[in-house]
Formats: structure tokens, C-alpha cells, sequence
């Protein structure tokens, strides 16, 4: 089989992997909320993401040697910018945030990501469709809604800081695509998460934190092992298979199914409240959400039938683009 050609030989492996990346890059919330129990933010983060790293790295030495990480000074330099506004700056900002509001509350803001996208692509005269920017003015509508009843509840710095977060994995994700980035994908996370590693131990360092390894709880630090080998390993292994053996609507399912994963596991693990006004508010941003990838998905079908399996190159750009950290775990 033509390694260009989509994997047919089982739905059930699509599901499975598609499964995958539903409840994995769901849970990491409640992972990361987990960690943060005992673990200064941005710590849990820098150790998160250097583990993963070494590990991403050392399987793609196996597989496929050096010839993997052969790249330009300028690619290099354009994937550790981008992970430093993923997840240096993203993620760390996102652990944070999670020591002042609820885990399901934090993914429901930030599953506005895509909807910041489309304003970045109007900024650049890149003008969409009517029905994405009514999707997108949806989604705003409900992360208003939802920042203000979380401001009420005495969240309000969680909130502000989620979504500077999610800004940040805005603008990370709409570079990522327009900038010299290196043409392995899994040579690309390893430097990503290496910056981002990095930038999360000097950031900690320099705002006074400190590991004390004797505070660290047993499920702290069965969060953080979860979050290294599942959400930052399997989760993104999962998701560059489904690239390309799935169609691309299938696969950005998981912007709108991601929170609701979220929400449940943060209430039945954590006991958070789930109140109308977080149901509604985040029901609100996911008609947005779904409105926005719908339409740019119809937009953009040319070339092989969608429902084939088979993706245009430039839908898996923007599909990848749209996944922005959440591709790192």
C-alpha cells in the first residue's frame, strides 16, 4: 500500500484512535489539575514536557535516525518559538489558572482556540465565510458568558489567565502554519516540547518556585507520569495517525468533544460543581466551535471525496494548526 494512501482496512481502528484522542487530550485537564495539587505550575510543566520529550526523541532516533532531525537553523528556531507560545506560555499559563477555577471550567474556555483563529485570519485579511464569523461571534458570545459567571464565583484571575492561554496557543497555532517548521512531525513536537520544557524551568525558576520531592502526593505523581506517557505520547501518536486515515471533519470532532470529556471526568473525579450557567455557557461555545469547523470544512473539501478518508494537504495544515497544543498533549 502506498504510504500515501489512507489505511482502510478497519473503521474500527479509526474509531479506536479517534476514541483515543477524545478521552486522552479530555483528561489532560484533569490531569494537570491533579499535578498542580503539589507541584508548583510551572514545574510540573517543565518536567511534563522534557520527560516527553527525551522519550519522543529517543523512539525517532530508533525508527528513524538522524535523518528525522535534519533541519534549517530557521526551522528549528520556528518550532521552539512555537513551542515557548504553546506550551511554555500556553500550558504553563493553563496550570496555573487551574489553582483558582475547576478543571471542566478551564477546558470549556479553551476550546474557544479555534474561534480566536478565525480572528487572527481576518486580522490578515484572510476573510472568512459569513457562517464561520456568525460561529465565531456564538463562541465569543458564550466565553463572555462564561467568564462572567465564573468572575461571580470569585474566579476571575483563573479566568483571565485561561484565556491569555488560550491567546497564546492562538497565536502559536496560527504561526505554526505560516512559518519554516521542521517536515517531521514527530521530530517538530520533540523540539516543541524541549523549548517549552525549557522556558517552563526558567519561568518557574525565576518566579521563585521550588520542588520539594517530599511534598509530592502519590496521585501528583501518578498524574504527571499519565500526562507524559499518555497525554504527550499516545495522544499525539494517535492524532498524526488519524491525519491520515480519517477524514479531517471526523477528526476535528475533537475541538467540541474534548471539554465535555473535561467537564465529566472533573466532576466525577474531582467532585467540581457543575452549575446551568457552566452547562449553558459551554454549550454556547461549542455551537460556535462546531459552526466554525463545519463550514471551513465544507469550505475547503476539493480534490478526493471527504468521505473517503482521504485529506487534502491543506486541510491536514489547518486541521494541525487548529490541534495547536493540544497536539503536545
Amino acid at each position: 500500500m502506498n504510504q500515501n494512501t489512507p489505511d482502510r482496512r478497519s473503521p474500527l481502528l479509526v474509531w479506536g484512535a479517534l476514541g483515543t484522542v477524545y478521552v486522552v487530550w479530555g483528561s489532560t485537564y484533569l490531569g494537570i489539575g491533579v499535578a498542580v495539587e503539589s507541584i508548583p505550575p510551572m514545574l510540573s510543566g517543565a518536567m511534563r514536557f522534557l520527560v516527553a520529550a527525551v522519550l519522543l526523541g529517543g523512539i525517532v532516533l530508533a525508527k528513524s535516525g538522524l535523518q528525522a532531525f535534519r533541519m534549517t537553523r530557521r526551522e528549528f528556531l520556528g518550532a521552539a518559538g512555537v513551542g515557548l507560545l504553546l506550551l511554555t506560555l500556553g500550558n504553563g499559563m493553563l496550570a496555573v489558572a487551574e489553582q483558582y477555577i475547576s478543571t471542566g471550567l478551564a477546558a470549556l474556555l479553551v476550546a474557544s482556540v479555534p474561534l480566536w483563529l478565525v480572528v487572527f485570519r481576518f486580522v490578515v485579511r484572510d476573510r472568512p465565510k459569513t457562517l464561520t464569523l456568525a460561529g465565531v461571534l456564538v463562541g465569543l458570545a458564550g466565553v463572555a458568558a462564561l467568564s462572567l459567571t465564573g468572575a461571580q464565583d470569585g474566579s476571575a484571575t483563573g479566568i483571565v489567565v485561561v484565556l491569555l492561554a488560550s491567546l497564546s496557543w492562538s497565536v502559536g497555532s496560527f504561526l505554526s502554519s505560516r512559518i519554516a517548521m521542521p517536515a517531521n512531525a514527530f521530530a517538530t513536537s520533540t523540539v516543541e516540547m524541549l523549548a517549552g520544557g525549557a522556558g517552563l524551568l526558567l519561568i518557574g525558576g525565576g518566579l521563585g518556585e521550588r520542588l520539594d520531592v517530599s511534598a509530592i502526593t502519590g496521585r501528583s505523581w501518578i498524574a504527571l507520569v499519565y500526562l507524559v506517557l499518555v497525554g504527550s505520547l499516545v495522544g499525539f501518536t494517535a492524532f498524526s495517525w488519524l491525519l491520515g486515515n480519517a477524514p479531517i471533519s471526523l477528526v476535528s470532532t475533537y475541538a467540541y468533544v474534548n471539554p465535555v470529556v473535561a467537564v465529566v471526568l472533573g466532576a466525577l473525579v474531582l467532585s467540581e460543581q457543575v452549575t446551568l450557567q457552566i452547562i449553558a455557557g459551554g454549550l454556547v461555545i461549542l455551537v460556535g466551535v462546531a459552526l466554525v469547523i463545519s463550514t471551513e470544512r465544507k469550505g475547503r473539501r476539493s480534490g478526493p471525496d471527504e468521505t473517503s478518508g482521504e485529506a487534502p494537504d491543506e486541510a491536514r495544515s489547518v486541521a494541525r494548526e487548529e490541534a495547536g497544543a493540544r497536539a503536545d498533549g
